[in-house]
């Protein structure tokens, strides 16, 4: 036995505990090295750089910086501008608003020179009247032809557009384009409302203060209606001096009178007749006597 080489003897290796996860090695790959090592090279590269060696934080804090300082700039900048124009724009202005108060305040002379002319004007026409013959035959004249004011007895008629022609929402019935015409007292209305007192015996007339002459006309523009030119605003009032009692039946009788009360019956036209005592109607604010003369022919016969 001695003689016989002894092996040594046989060590059994402990074996290494098995990882649960070693099936899935490639999951554990995966998990274990997430960022690619390309990735992981770059992101040790841009550290070890310091991305430029400025922090992200304080180069975002210069640029914002910067656009403060250039936003503060031209703010300056338009601010300088603006207060260095701001005395020419001013004395500008000043300029023009001055210009404004010399021409209206030129306009308004012109308009009350333009007036006092006409007054004038009216005036003397009213003296030549007056003297262009016989006093009963001037005073005749003067009235008929609205140069004089005149007072007597006559009646009052009121015109009124109808109720609803107010309800196309807003105050004034005149300004509304809802309502159909029918419910407005138009200029025809009126014209007609006036040839019949003419026509009914009046001796003057006049519409809410307006005094009608041979020349006096009655127009519309647009909703209004315009008597010599002047807008009138309804209710229309009219005046007419003659035989009170005679003139009102005469007018509610004849054409125009049943016109006016057929408006009232089927659309609505408000009016109201009424006998007066005394009437007071003013002269026409002017007498154009434009082509007639005076006639000298009674005159040349009593000499013959």
């Amino acid at each position: 036995m001695c003689g016989m080489p002894q092996q040594p003897p046989i060590r059994s290796t402990p074996t290494r505990p098995r990882r649960p996860d070693a099936s899935m090695s490639l999951i554990t790959n995966v998990m274990d090295h997430s960022l690619d090592d390309g990735y992981a090279e770059a992101a040790e590269r841009k550290k070890a750089a310091g991305d430029g060696g400025m922090p992200r934080t304080l180069r975002a804090k210069l640029g914002l910086a910067a656009g403060l300082v250039l936003a503060a700039l031209v703010v300056t900048v338009g601010a300088a501008q603006a207060r260095v124009a701001a005395p020419v724009v001013a004395k500008e202005r000043e300029e023009l608003v001055d210009r404004i108060d010399r021409e209206t305040e030129a306009a308004d002379q012109l308009e009350d020179s333009v007036d006092r002319l006409r007054e004038d004007v009216s005036a003397r026409q009213r003296e030549a009247l007056k003297h262009s013959g016989g006093s009963a035959e001037s005073e005749v004249v003067g009235i008929l032809s609205g140069a004089t004011a005149v007072h007597g007895p006559g009646v009052k008629l009121v015109v009124n557009d109808a109720k609803e022609a107010g309800s196309g929402g807003g105050a004034d019935p005149r300004e509304t384009t809802g309502f159909s015409d029918t419910g407005r007292v138009r200029d025809r209305d009126m014209q007609r409302v006036v040839n019949g007192l003419w026509e009914s015996g009046a001796e003057a007339v006049s519409i809410n203060g307006q005094r009608l002459t041979a020349l006096s006309a009655i127009r519309a523009a647009g909703d209004a209606i315009l008597v010599d030119n002047k807008p009138l605003v309804p209710p229309y009032t009219v005046l007419a001096v003659g035989d009170g009692q005679r003139l009102s039946t005469r007018f509610q009788d004849s054409a125009d009178g049943l016109y006016l009360n057929a408006l009232q019956e089927s659309y609505g036209i408000r009016t109201g007749i009424s006998v007066e005592d005394d009437l007071r109607l003013p002269a026409a604010p002017s007498v154009i006597v434009r082509t007639a003369q005076p006639s000298i022919e009674k005159s040349e016969k009593g000499t013959s």
